[in-house]
């Protein structure tokens, strides 16, 4: 299932870009490109939403004993 996701994306000094989002806490991605940055980004979000899922699943299965 897929799920949009609101990013800020931001160019540092340093001449990379950085994206973060209110919406998925600890998302934090770097690219030297905008598209490099909004890949990297996506899999990230994907890999956090996943964790989150499976430690929610987890607590349930528990309480539920």
């Amino acid at each position: 299932m897929e799920r949009i996701v609101n990013l800020h994306i931001e160019r540092l000094t340093e001449g990379v870009y950085l994206a973060t989002s209110e919406e998925v806490p600890g998302l934090v991605a770097q690219g030297r490109t905008v598209t490099e940055t909004l890949e990297i980004a996506r899999d990230v979000a994907r890999k956090l939403i996943a964790a989150r899922g499976e430690r929610t699943g987890a607590t349930q299965r528990t309480d539920g004993l």
